[in-house]
């Protein structure tokens, strides 16, 4: 099975892929005259603006800006930025950070474009509900059967990618990281366990909707983000003099895997840039079509304003904390120890802070991931509602109770694979959309850039 994902994964995330996606984010920042640095202070005012911990003007049915942020932060970091970061080290060299911080930088036009499209196209269902996300900018993108082909397979293949084999790399690394810690102090356990608790945490929070997830993970998400910052901060501080070589490291390993010797040995560019941007992707979401469904519900004044909320979504998530990760791991020389996934991770802050160092990961992760399940789980319940009704979301939270616990059990090379497959495929109608409407994004973006 693992093999056969992986000979998938070759050619899905080969050149075309790769041109896609970072030639979309290349595209929108030419067309929006690289509105990710001329509006970053903007964007960073607004983001600022909305910190409101007591809830904020907006209708029933919505969420407020910052709910909506912090919901689609939550989705974004997750494993990605502790597990993704270290895997993408391991399988593609220091170099391939260096793309991932590439196509987050394009990715912020991008994830622009999702953001202001997900406001345009928003709709209030009979019940009162503000939804929106791709399936409905897609059929607007693309009328007729075309279009209802399009979002059709774009629903199928988020209910999967994020919904269920998402959210099983999410517990995969929870229980992984609890397995490293009671396994460094020789004692057995079971993954699983937290397979089991995390689905029961779940499950109430699927049982409140809407209004208790976002009660929740706006006020978590600022915490759980400050807390692992200020752990890393410590640990990069403590190695502060190798700062310089691991930024030189990171830049000649992009177009030169082979100058860091060892553990880069039979590494290419294409490797490098493969796993940069496979891994950035997973964690920032840019381009996916995930996050839109948090900004589509935000009340915000204007699509233009969401567009520069979320481009700080993407910022905060891969050049503030999975360059956290990034930078603990290299710069504490543990990268040739031989680990990866989460336990690559754990041994950088272990190095450093000794026994404490792997449960504050673990903690960091539970956080982290436990926050990414329930914004996955609630991409994925949008798209059931839009295929099936709204009867049929408690038969998906079923099941991804049960994907949270048998995922906790797998192993992690065969979850993440899958995890890729499904987030690869899920890209392709949601760029076309937005390339088709990129107009729609232009004119939205200088009508409200005037005011």
């Amino acid at each position: 099975m693992l093999e056969l994902v992986q000979s998938i994964n070759s050619v899905l995330w080969g050149p075309v892929l790769l041109t896609l996606l970072c030639g979309t984010g290349i595209y929108y920042t030419f067309r929006l005259k690289f509105i990710q640095v001329r509006k970053f202070g903007e964007a960073a005012k607004l983001l600022f603006g909305h910190i409101k911990f007591k809830g904020g003007e907006r209708k029933e049915g919505e969420m407020t800006p910052f709910q909506a942020l912090t919901t689609a932060i939550a989705a974004q970091v997750g494993t990605g930025n502790l597990t993704g970061a270290a895997t993408a080290l391991v399988s593609g060299g220091p170099g391939a950070i260096f793309w991932m911080w590439m196509s987050a930088f394009f990715g912020m036009a991008t994830i622009y474009g999702e953001a202001t499209l997900a406001q345009t196209y928003k709709t209030t269902t009979k019940d009162g509900e503000v939804t929106g996300g791709p399936v409905y900018y897609i059929q607007a993108a693309f009328k007729g059967t075309l279009g209802k082909v399009l979002a059709t397979v774009f629903a199928v293949l988020i209910i999967f990618a994020l919904g269920f084999m998402g959210n099983m790399v999410q517990s995969n690394s929870i229980g992984s990281a609890f397995a490293e810690v009671f396994a460094s102090r020789g004692i057995e356990f079971q993954p699983i366990i937290i397979g089991v608790l995390l689905a029961i945490f779940a499950a109430f929070i699927f049982i409140g909707g809407t209004r208790r997830l976002a009660a929740f993970v706006e006020k978590v998400v600022p915490f759980m983000a400050l807390f692992y910052i200020a752990g890393s901060l410590i640990v990069i501080g403590l190695n502060i003099t190798e700062v310089p070589h691991v930024l030189n490291m990171i830049v000649v390993c992009a177009f030169d895997p082979s100058a860091m010797g060892g553990g880069a040995l039979g590494i290419t560019v294409q490797q490098a840039i493969r796993y940069g941007v496979a891994r950035g992707l997973f964690s920032n979401e840019a381009g996916m079509g995930s996050t839109p469904h948090a900004h589509a519900r935000a009340a915000a004044k204007n699509p233009h304003e969401q567009g520069l909320t979320a481009m700080m979504s993407v910022f905060i998530d891969t050049f503030v904390v999975l360059n956290m990760t990034v930078f603990a791991i290299l710069s504490t020389g543990v990268l040739s120890s031989g680990k990866t996934g989460i336990a690559l991770t754990q041994a950088a802050f272990t190095s450093q802070m000794g026994g404490f160092g792997d449960i504050f990961v673990a903690i960091c992760l539970l956080f982290f991931a436990g926050s990414t399940i329930l914004g996955w789980h609630f991409f994925g319940a949008v798209n059931v509602k839009y295929l099936f009704g709204e009867n049929a979301v408690k038969i998906y939270s079923s099941i991804v109770l049960i994907f949270i616990v048998v995922g906790s059990k797998l192993k992690v090379d065969l979850v993440w694979e899958l995890a890729d497959l499904f987030n690869g495929m899920m890209v392709f109608p949601n760029l076309l959309a937005l390339l088709a409407l990129s107009s729609v994004v232009a004119a939205s973006s200088k009508k409200f850039d005037k005011k």
